[in-house]
């Protein structure tokens, strides 16, 4: 991915550690195989799912910005220092 962009956090786990849930539980709940929520656990996912977003948004009742955060590039970089 070229980082002169930023990057696209996905913010599940903060999710399911604010909810008390377990990626087993979630799997269930959001009709979704536990390795692909593992990858949006660990920001592995390549290309977003526009329908998973919304199982998990409606899962988790938030909003998308409560899933996904948008880093632009000079904040990663100071981070990644």
């Amino acid at each position: 991915m070229d980082e002169n962009y930023g990057e696209l956090r996905i913010k599940l786990s903060e999710l399911l550690e604010k909810n008390g849930m377990s990626k087993n539980k979630l799997s269930h709940k959001a009709e979704m195989s536990w390795s692909q929520i593992d990858s949006y656990c660990n920001n592995t996912v390549t290309r977003l799912d526009t329908y998973v977003l919304c199982k998990l948004c409606t899962v988790f009742e938030c909003k998308i910005e409560d899933l996904l955060e948008f880093v632009p590039m000079e904040e990663e970089s100071s981070v990644k220092r």
